[in-house]
């Protein structure tokens, strides 16, 4: 049968951080010999890149706006991640073309909306003047992620009870958040508009 709990934990795991998702299960299947992790994530050459990247990510999570960008970027490749460790975990227990559309689907889907749920709400945290929310914000991501990461492959089932709860807590939060989330884009396209306008005005006044 398909690991269906962990590749749903995986994938809300990865809309969030897909480097950090990769480089904690390739590390606990490596050293914790754990053999419900596909040995393809344990390759050196795939954990030197997931940790390099994830350097990446921990820094520009650090910072307000560059956060989103980030957030941006990695709207179609956290998605492809969260489907990739599904395929890979279908061909390690089951191998079958159904299965692995299977487990494509539910791996992107759960990141897909998990990285929409924190994109909007690290939207909404960059409304804030202050940069320390910001701050807080990421770090509890990093450890949400290496938590959530680390117990679902001893506990699969409820790691993804718990995975699950905690996206309905983060739509519930962007649903709420979203009168501000709207203001916050508003206020970026008045600006680079203004931005944009004042340059036309210099470049005219120069060009007489």
């Amino acid at each position: 049968m398909l690991p269906v709990p962990l590749i749903f934990t995986s994938g809300v795991a990865s809309g969030v951080n897909s480097y950090a998702t990769v480089l904690l299960l390739g590390l606990i299947g490596k050293y914790g010999h754990i053999t419900s992790i596909p040995t393809v994530l344990e390759r050196p050459n795939i954990l030197i890149a997931a940790g390099v990247l994830y350097v990446g990510q921990f820094v520009a999570g650090k910072i307000p706006i560059v956060d989103s960008v980030w957030d941006v970027i990695h709207t179609a490749l956290r998605p492809v991640v969260g489907g990739a460790i599904g395929v890979v975990m279908s061909h390690y227990v089951h191998g079958s073309q159904t299965a692995t559309i299977a487990a494509a689907a539910l791996g992107a889907g759960s990141a897909l909306v998990s990285h929409t749920v924190k994109t909007g709400v690290r939207i909404g945290i960059n409304a804030s003047p202050e940069p320390f929310s910001n701050i807080i914000a990421s770090l509890m991501e990093d450890a949400g992620v290496a938590a959530l990461v680390s117990y679902a492959v001893f506990h699969p089932v409820r790691a993804a009870e718990i995975a699950g709860a905690a996206l309905a807590v983060g739509v519930v939060l962007l649903v709420l958040l979203a009168s501000t989330i709207r203001s916050v884009l508003r206020r970026r396209r008045e600006n680079r508009f203004g931005q944009r306008s004042m340059r036309d005005r210099l470049a005219g006044s120069g060009s007489r």
